[in-house]
């Protein structure tokens, strides 16, 4: 009977179930002691009567198997390739064998004879794709090899498909799943648990006279985990008051002690934590990123697991949550009653389901390839105290973050770029397009779905090296804001305006500037603006009438070359208007502006004009509501770049340009607009607009209740400076001759 009990158990385990979601799967320690029959701690092949089953666990052949050891197995088959990953390739088998194309597989069809009746499971003289693909999981399960078939075409393991990425992809909110599909209902192993002082403890005796207890995942570096930090202190507060007790994990291995005690005691956490470093926990809940919540009543069995609210997600904030499932799981949990909702999606830092699992081989390494595109197209961000919220500096920060690594690339949001793809065939006209080459894209998620061969160290480049403070180098002259802005910990902030006086005696013509935040991770973009002296600062509409410098994460400074400038006039007044966004944590930001002076007059000033269309009329529920704007061109000018600007609701923008010949042609098409990286797209080559020629900017909003960025989707949406309000500006910058002290426009 214990042979056909734990056959049954590694079965359903590897075919890619966890021990979680097994049906009738029962406490792996438990399983364990009863095989351990001399309570040694070790199962012997004497002791294990399905010894077929053990040199599948016995993962350093000793001949004998210890608990850690079964578990690193178990979650090692837990993390196999699932049907979805592999079925592309199957499918191609069965197409090739299928001769006729009936869709079905004959036995006069199939090549190895024996083989047909092992997948004919049904016994009707033909086999199905489905019933195929069935077959040969389960005897892949049971240590089964499935023989080639010579001539059939397979899917080589650099050729991972590319996830064509929708616009509603760019933000994730929680969505709702069936919980008894993602192991709501079931029985949670009583695993014993060592917390970071040291005690250990089986899950049930964290239970013991509660009503229930909440596993709540979080990354100490993980933004969306920091935002989520407050509502945790809160939840973990009101739960205690109720009996309900708190537990917090953090996942992620490469986090130290300190990184997590400090991300505990910034909130005012007071609940016992576990680092999960082995991922036994982690695997046997099947947790998916580090902000993913689990209620587990008395019995240890599994009441709700999802988001903790939908406050923040990915791309997204919100003053506050429309939906608190987490909470509202813990009240129903009280009232003995089914959560209405019993389980949903969590977004956050995505956990490496797969890091004990390699799925693949590749001839791409670390060494020669992926640090080569580390280098490239992340780290000038993802390196230490940079903006990015975990480095990427060296192979074990890309192993730490290779879940979020594949989750960010296949959902086309990193590196961020939104322009639309040229034509196959054609350049970029973009000089600072930072799109991942398809190539590049290509190496990256094979090698991720490998084994991740570190490779040669001899193959890796140079290390860069990058500057302190001022990425452009140490400025001319520094603006810095009056006074430190109060950020608070949480929902979201009113734009801030505050204004400097300069004391610049003369003209000054400025070829590049940085903006510089003292507290980068809270500035979301800065728009900034220069009055003459004496000018009635009556603008604040967001630079309507365009800009002087802007910022936003990833893109702070600009350098023209040599004989561009822009003026900064004598005795002018800066203003800068800044959109903070909060992140867990009450903090103070008082950012600066360094100027680079160009050492001669400019041969050409810059300068940035606005197409604006402030009579928006958004109607409520309206989930592609179209707007327009048509502007002269009232002299030749030459473009340098264009940025555009909308709120949350904002989701595609164009640029177009019909010339005076009628001939018409797009300028810039963003068909992902993302609020959170409003992007310079830089001309490689200046384009030239004749006078008479009519520029047209189109925008399209989405302010329905499918957009989770949006603040309330019953609302009609005017024009207004806050998030909550929208805007449509389409930025061009252009430069003209410099004659004398006037520029010509």
């Amino acid at each position: 009977m214990k042979r056909i009990t734990l056959v049954c158990f590694l079965l359903v385990v590897a075919t890619g179930a966890v021990l979680l979601r097994a049906q009738g799967a029962a406490d792996l320690r438990s399983k364990f002691d009863a095989y351990d029959t001399n309570k040694d701690g070790q199962i012997s092949g004497q002791e294990m009567d399905a010894a077929a089953i053990l040199p599948r666990l016995d993962l350093n052949g000793d001949g004998s198997l210890t608990l850690e050891e079964a578990a690193k197995a178990l979650r090692q088959q837990a993390a196999a390739p699932s049907k979805s990953e592999s079925s592309s390739g199957e499918r191609g088998v069965f197409d090739y064998l299928d001769k006729n194309k009936d869709g079905v597989i004959t036995a006069e069809e199939m090549p190895k004879k024996p083989w047909f009746s092992r997948l004919d499971t049904d016994g009707n003289g033909s086999i199905t794709f489905e019933e195929a693909s069935v077959a040969v999981a389960k005897l892949k399960a049971m240590g089964e090899t499935i023989p080639a078939v010579p001539g059939a075409p397979t899917a080589p393991a650099s050729e991972v498909p590319v996830t064509e990425t929708k616009s509603e992809e760019l933000t994730e909110a929680p969505q709702i799943l069936k919980g008894s599909e993602v192991g709501v209902g079931h029985l949670v192993p009583d695993l014993m648990l060592k917390d970071l002082n040291g005690a250990e403890k089986k899950l049930s005796e964290h239970l013991a006279g509660s009503q229930g207890l909440i596993v709540a995942y979080f990354g100490a570096t993980c933004p969306i985990s920091g935002k989520l930090g407050a509502e945790l202190a809160r939840l973990e507060k009101e739960a205690s008051a109720q009996k309900v007790r708190m537990m917090l994990v953090c996942p992620v291995a490469g986090e130290t002690t300190e990184d997590i005690q400090k991300f505990v005691s910034s909130h005012a956490l007071g609940s016992p934590v576990i680092h999960d470093k082995e991922g036994l926990l982690t695997a046997t809940l099947a947790a998916t990123t580090t902000t993913e919540c689990f209620l587990i009543d008395p019995a240890r069995t599994l009441t709700y697991r999802g988001a903790v609210n939908d406050q923040y997600g990915l791309g997204y904030s919100k003053e506050k949550a429309t939906k608190t499932y987490l909470r509202d799981a813990v009240a129903a949990l009280i009232a003995r009653k089914q959560p209405e909702v019993a389980a949903t999606t969590a977004p956050g830092c995505a956990l490496d389901l797969k890091k004990s699992a390699p799925v693949a081989q590749t001839k791409v390494t670390y060494h020669h390839q992926i640090s080569r595109i580390m280098q490239a197209n992340c780290i000038e961000c993802h390196r230490k105290d940079s903006v990015g919220p975990f480095s990427l500096e060296t192979y074990e920060d890309v192993i730490e973050n290779a879940g979020m690594i594949r989750k960010q690339v296949e959902r086309g949001v990193m590196p961020p770029w939104f322009a639309a793809a040229p034509p196959e065939g054609q350049a970029t006209l973009w000089s600072n397009d930072c799109s991942l080459a398809k190539q590049d894209k290509g190496d990256l998620l094979a090698w991720l779905a490998s084994d991740r061969p570190m490779g040669d160290v001899a193959d890796a480049p140079a290390k860069l090296v990058f500057p302190e403070m001022w990425q452009l180098g140490e400025p001319d002259a520094v603006i810095q804001l009056p006074r430190a802005v109060d950020i608070k910990a949480e929902g979201t902030m009113p734009y801030q305006f505050l204004t400097v006086s300069t004391d610049f005696p003369e003209d000054r013509w400025v070829q590049g500037y940085e903006i510089l935040p003292t507290n980068a991770g809270v500035v979301h973009h800065v728009i900034v603006q220069v009055h003459k002296k004496g000018a009635k600062l009556r603008d604040r509409g967001e630079g309507s009438e365009g800009y002087w410098a802007a910022y936003v994460p990833g893109n702070s400074n600009h350098f023209w070359p040599e004989g561009y400038a822009k003026k900064l006039p004598a005795g002018c007044t800066v203003s800068f208007q800044i959109h903070y966004t909060p992140n867990g944590k009450a903090t103070q930001e008082r950012l600066r502006m360094g100027l680079h002076f160009a050492k001669t007059a400019p041969r050409y000033v810059v300068h940035t004009a606005a197409v604006t269309q402030n009579r928006l009329n958004i109607p409520p529920g309206e989930s592609d509501h179209v707007v327009t704007k048509v502007q002269d061109v009232p002299f030749d000018m030459h473009v340098l770049a264009y940025v555009a600007h909308m709120h949350v609701r904002g989701k595609a923008f164009k640029f177009e340009v019909t010339r005076p010949g009628g001939k018409q042609e797009v300028l810039l098409d963003i068909p992902r607009y993302d609020f959170n990286w409003q992007l310079r797209y830089d001309y490689s080559k200046p384009l030239f607009l004749p006078r008479g020629s009519q520029v047209k900017i189109t925008a399209v909003f989405d302010n329905s209740e499918k957009n989770p960025a949006n603040p309330d989707p019953t609302k009609t949406v005017h024009w207004g400076q806050q998030t909550f309000d929208e805007m449509m500006i389409g930025y061009l910058e252009y430069y003209s001759p410099f004659h004398g002290d006037v520029a010509a426009r």
